[in-house]
């Protein structure tokens, strides 16, 4: 067993606190919380973030490199930064968002100024399959990619309606990179994925 397997056995995956948005962002303003505290708010959850290892660094990097060579003006990638909902303050692995870094000193993103975002999942499949894939579709976020490191794909979710994504795709070859409805790009999976060709 890995050691961060054997510290994830010991790290609480149930909601630890409940939380409204506006009580989150007092915690952190009164620094009660803070950069080092391995927390982000799901559904007015408090809950820890799970440790991540190797393959998730990376798959995170490559496909950060992999969506700042292909957006266009007007747009920026994102990595492990809040993103503001409703009732949720998650962390994702990525997220492409309108305007500029400096559009957001005041605030972070909210789900009108995000087109993709994006979950590399291992020890996270779970929860990105179901709290994080239902905060997303409430929040009406157009699409959300999950990196299934676990399978070596990438499933796809388009289409929020409801608390959930109407349509659901799993990709293995190229992705197609969608913008407000336009497709600006295909990328190879493998040029996202942190594994060796053999």
């Amino acid at each position: 067993m890995s050691f961060s397997s054997a510290i994830a056995q010991f790290i609480p995956t149930d909601p630890i606190w409940r939380l409204s948005v506006e009580q989150y962002h007092q915690m952190i303003q009164l620094g009660i919380l803070t950069d080092d505290d391995p927390v982000e708010l799901l559904e007015g959850w408090l809950v820890y973030k799970m440790p991540k290892n190797p393959p998730h660094r990376i798959a995170t990097k490559l496909t950060r490199d992999a969506l700042d060579q292909i957006l266009p003006s007007g747009w920026y990638v994102d990595t492990q930064e809040p993103i503001t909902l409703i009732d949720s303050e998650p962390e994702p692995d990525i997220v492409i968002v309108r305007g500029a870094t400096q559009d957001y000193v005041d605030r972070h993103p909210t789900a009108q100024d995000i087109a993709l975002v994006i979950e590399v999942a291992d020890s996270t499949l779970e929860r990105d399959r179901t709290s994080k894939k239902r905060l997303y579709a409430r929040a009406g976020i157009p699409i959300y990619w999950i990196i299934n490191l676990v399978d070596r794909s990438i499933e796809v979710y388009a289409q929020p309606e409801n608390e959930d994504y109407q349509q659901q795709t799993t990709v293995t070859e190229q992705i197609e990179v969608v913008l407000e409805g336009t497709a600006i790009a295909q990328i190879s999976t493998s040029n996202l994925l942190p594994y060796r060709s053999s």
